[in-house]
């Protein structure tokens, strides 16, 4: 299956020319799209009689009263209304996907930790069974804090849906191209591009090119919004234009179905007669968007010292605390290193916010050994971490000329909370028992004189 072909008997709007094919450009855009012609009202949100025997509804991201430039909200015309998409629910256990607060008495979360990849076994894994939660932050219930994971998906669902009513989630791909059939339309994903899932909205996920591997960045608070830039300005950083929405896109097909709905860190399945993805037209701001990283533009010194690692930052996701983000997700991409007399690496911290990271290809500068593609790592709130020995002497001892870092995407998954460690992610996960390490061969190099010995 290419990357534009439908599943049989999904009919979709007709796409934008040129690389938006099947998508509408933009961050944040009041969007509008119609898969049969007339099928949108116009200069109304709720007619009487909607065309093609449609039902209206809203599908609210926010408070009716949030504040206008924060309110979100997109109004679906569709087949059926959403609550024939549910009957009665039945429980079912998730034992890899959890929520916080997910303390395990059995694990401690105090230490400097690295995984490397989750590996694929021959089990039938669809995007929910094979997720497995890493870490968990804050309170699902009061709609704090985060969760990480990582996803391992080796067949397709078939009539199966679902949905999140605690969260978004922000899929970031490591291996094998994913497809996720939505309520608003079809969006494809592979390595080196994002993609983020409205909390409420229901979907399918396909395996286009396979065993499939990634990560996921649950938030449970509220939405992933673009960074402001300050004195940057307009432009760089992520920008709107390139962020893409799907065009509308339904199915009318009746199979038995299942949909599993995620509320309050519980799972629950119903079975419904039909597909519910059957939403023809729709307009509104609140919608399923994928953003390729690649378009990412970094901006940096040019002379001495370098800037903290925020002005890497893609999105973030506001706490109640000005500056102090629920979860910031950012990007450690190619980039050109110019700054003189200047230690270059990430320097030795402590950081009240909680650090996960994760690698999609290639080599860390600050950890050019251990940290492979797929892995990933854990630096918790206030605990000291910096590059390790290799790094630190190759760029002390550097001849310090414009070079370029090539062969390198890494992100991190920052947030204000402490990250605590499912009993997955401490007992079963592939966990590097010597990271802590890394550390041990760096020299004191005070000698009381203000020269230091540097020698090599």
């Amino acid at each position: 299956m290419s990357r534009h072909d439908l599943p049989e008997g999904m009919i979709r709007a007709p796409g934008i020319a040129g690389p938006h094919e099947g998508y509408m450009p933009g961050f944040g855009n009041d969007f509008e799209t119609e898969a049969l012609p007339g099928a949108l009202p116009q200069g109304m949100n709720s007619p009487q009689k909607c065309a093609y025997g449609l039902y209206g509804e809203q599908l609210s991201g926010t408070a009716f009263t949030a504040p206008s430039h924060q309110n979100e909200r997109t109004w679906c015309y569709r087949i059926r209304p959403s609550v024939k998409h549910s009957a009665r629910y039945e429980r079912i256990e998730m034992r890899y996907w959890q929520s916080a607060p997910n303390v395990d008495p059995t694990v401690t979360s105090l230490g400097q930790y690295r995984w490397d990849p989750v590996p694929h076994t021959e089990e039938a894994l669809t995007w929910v069974s094979g997720m497995r939660t890493m870490t968990t932050a804050g309170d699902v219930y009061t709609q704090v804090g985060m969760a990480s994971h990582v996803y391992l998906v080796t067949r397709s669902m078939q009539d199966e849906y679902f949905y999140s009513a605690d969260s978004e989630l922000l899929v970031v791909p490591q291996e094998g191209k994913l497809r996720f059939c939505t309520e608003l339309g079809v969006i494809d994903i592979a390595p080196q591009e994002i993609a983020i899932l409205p909390r409420g909205l229901v979907y399918r996920v396909e395996l286009l090119e396979g065993p499939a591997r990634g990560f996921v960045c649950e938030n449970y608070g509220q939405k992933f919004d673009l960074p402001g830039r300050g004195p940057i300005g307009a432009n760089c950083m992520a920008n709107r234009r390139d962020f893409k929405s799907p065009v509308a896109a339904f199915e009318d097909r009746d199979a038995p179905s299942t949909v599993t709905i995620k509320w309050q860190g519980q799972f629950h399945v119903t079975y419904i007669d039909h597909s519910p993805l059957d939403v023809v037209a729709w307009h509104g701001n609140y919608a399923p968007v994928k953003y390729d990283l690649r378009t990412y533009c970094p901006v940096g010194s040019i002379l001495f010292d370098h800037p903290d690692p925020s002005i890497f930052t893609v999105l973030t996701a506001p706490s109640g605390v000005e500056g102090t983000a629920n979860i910031d997700f950012v990007l450690f991409r190619e980039r050109w290193m110019v700054m003189e007399d200047t230690f270059r690496p990430p320097w030795y911290h402590k950081n009240v916010m909680s650090e996960l990271m994760g690698n999609i290809y290639g080599e860390y500068d600050a950890k050019p050994n251990g940290f492979t593609p797929g892995g990933m790592s854990l630096h918790n709130m206030m605990l000291p971490h910096g590059p390790d020995n290799e790094a630190f002497e190759k760029a002390t001892f550097a001849e310090l000329e414009p070079s370029k870092l090539d062969n390198t995407m890494s992100f991190m998954f920052e947030t204000r909370f402490p990250q605590h460690l499912t009993a997955f992610a401490a007992k079963e996960a592939p966990l590097q028992d010597d990271y802590i390490d890394c550390w041990d061969s760096l020299k004191k190099r005070f000698d009381g004189t203000p020269e230091g010995n540097w020698d090599k």
